[in-house]
């Protein structure tokens, strides 16, 4: 639209986020040339990127007495950098922005309800919201009572580990109402599936692999498993805990009459002996096998002796 032939970022060369980028670039347009001030200038810290901004009157938060590099969007802040370099180091109080810490938040538990249509948040205390004025709701109300913090040593694509400490108030409270809904509508077999999918779609996010083929695959079966995730998720939030209080979904796949001890006539208790002996046959047919060879079990009796009655 612009009509240029080079794209430019204030990214270290260090970081993750210049891979990201440029990964973006590469798949819209590889012939951009890419220019990157960290990479080629004689800037090699935080100290002398705050002397340049300082010299050609670029204003910047950053001092250095806070010397903290902060990553801010509609998702959450980072930090980074200055004394959390050091992993022994706590992060300090007057670091954050999003989140109150446990001990200044409210006594009392706040509760809220978020809705969910095909897996999209779509609501807070039955009040429709679009996406961005949620997130905002949700970074106020979780901020307000200690939620979403997050301090972390990551493993980089570039090989380093590096110290972050995060905020994502919002964040943290729809991944745990996300997780807890699916535990209600998804069938065992591809909610597992899913969970061992979930590491690799974080790492292709991570490491800027975003325009690929694999991630839009995986994003196919996820929109997939998506179609019944309707449903509210209630939560008690206090002091840095996000407590589910209550979840239900027109689409539940929990029946109380499976679940129940009491008498119930859609599970016959009786069955269970046939499927527990089916199930274990590779254990009995190992052990039969060993009797026959002489094989000793490879599991030892339990010594009762050592456990006596007072």
């Amino acid at each position: 639209m612009e009509g240029a032939d080079a794209v430019a970022h204030g990214c270290t060369g260090k970081g993750n986020d210049q891979v990201r980028f440029e990964l973006t670039y590469k798949a819209f347009n590889p012939k951009l040339h890419v220019i990157a001030p960290w990479r080629e200038w004689d800037i090699r810290s935080r100290e002398d990127a705050i002397a340049y901004a300082k010299e050609k009157k670029v204003p910047i938060k950053a001092t250095k007495d806070k010397i903290y590099s902060n990553d801010r969007n509609l998702w959450h802040i980072s930090h980074e950098g200055g004394d959390l370099e050091n992993p022994w180091n706590p992060p300090k109080e007057d670091m954050f922005v999003l989140t109150k810490s446990p001990e200044e938040a409210p006594d009392e538990p706040v509760f809220v309800e978020i809705g969910f249509e095909k897996g999209i948040p779509s609501e807070i205390n039955g009040d429709p919201m679009e996406a961005v004025a949620l997130i905002e709701s949700l970074n106020k109300i979780g901020g307000e009572n200690g939620i979403g913090r997050a301090d972390i040593v990551e493993n980089r694509l570039v090989g380093m580990k590096s110290r972050g400490v995060y905020e994502t108030p919002a964040g943290t409270i729809l991944y745990i109402a996300h997780r807890e809904l699916e535990s209600l509508v998804l069938d065992r077999d591809t909610m597992h599936f899913k969970e061992m999918l979930a590491p690799k779609y974080a790492e292709l996010v991570y490491n800027g692999a975003w325009f690929t083929p694999l991630r839009e695959a995986l994003d196919a079966f996820v929109e997939s498993t998506q179609q019944n995730l309707t449903g509210t998720v209630r939560f008690k939030l206090y002091k840095g805990n996000c407590i589910i209080a209550g979840c239900k979904s027109p689409y539940s796949l929990y029946r109380e009459e499976l679940a129940t001890f009491g008498k119930e006539d859609v599970y016959d208790q009786f069955d269970a002996k046939g499927f527990i002996n089916l199930f274990g046959l590779p254990l009995k047919v190992r052990s039969l096998v060993e009797i026959d060879w002489g094989i000793k079990p490879d599991y030892s009796k339990p010594d009762y002796s050592k456990f006596k009655r007072d």
